[in-house]
């Protein structure tokens, strides 16, 4: 139910808060109740759920505003590390990487029984594979930085969305039988993800 004299959100929209910096308000068809979190390079981030208010909204952020300053120099430390982490990082030779990515893909395809139409190699921003739903996959050259693990760990993420194109429970349990440990191979990815792309 919605609170009556209240202002409502209908887009995300970035509020400068003293003290705080950006704070991204963010509404949320998803989001049960209020969500805050705080991650590097994006920042501060408040899921607001349907049918609250920007001024409860703010009323939380506000009550929250001490977690906020004991957990943001934190933050800012782990950005600086990971952009030292990033001048630091070889350069990928793209060449080689097409051809490693591609024989290894295709040992893994042959050895687990997976079919691919066609694969390409790029040097993506934002994502480390992809399948489309012709059965292509695109793999980002900078796979070539990750340990041998977690490489094979996203070649079998894309080998086995040729058969299952979603992210349900099926395709997890199918990931953790193709490459083991997946959910502890999927969260140092994460890490890698901040370092890396």
């Amino acid at each position: 139910m919605k609170e009556s004299s209240s202002t409502f959100l209908r887009q995300p929209a970035t509020v400068e808060i003293p003290g705080l910096g950006p704070v991204l308000f963010a509404p949320s068809r998803r989001a049960r109740r209020l969500i805050l979190s705080i991650r590097p390079f994006r920042g501060i981030r408040l899921a607001i759920p349907n049918g609250v208010s920007m001024e409860r909204a703010s009323a939380f952020l506000d009550a929250k505003r001490y977690w906020l300053l004991d957990h943001l120099p934190r933050v800012r430390r782990m950005e600086a590390a990971l952009n030292h982490r990033a001048d630091t990082l070889p350069a990928v030779d793209r060449q080689a990487a097409t051809r490693i990515l591609t024989a290894r893909l295709h040992e893994l395809a042959r050895r687990h029984g997976f079919v691919y139409q066609r694969v390409t190699i790029r040097n993506q921003k934002s994502r480390w594979g992809s399948c489309s739903a012709k059965n292509n996959i695109s793999l980002n050259m900078k796979l070539m930085l990750l340990p041998p693990e977690l490489m094979d760990y996203v070649l079998l993420h894309e080998l086995l969305h040729t058969r299952i194109k979603n992210h349900g429970p099926a395709f997890w349990d199918g990931l953790e039988r193709l490459a083991g440990d997946a959910r502890q191979k999927r969260a140092r990815l994460k890490a890698y993800h901040l370092a890396v792309l």
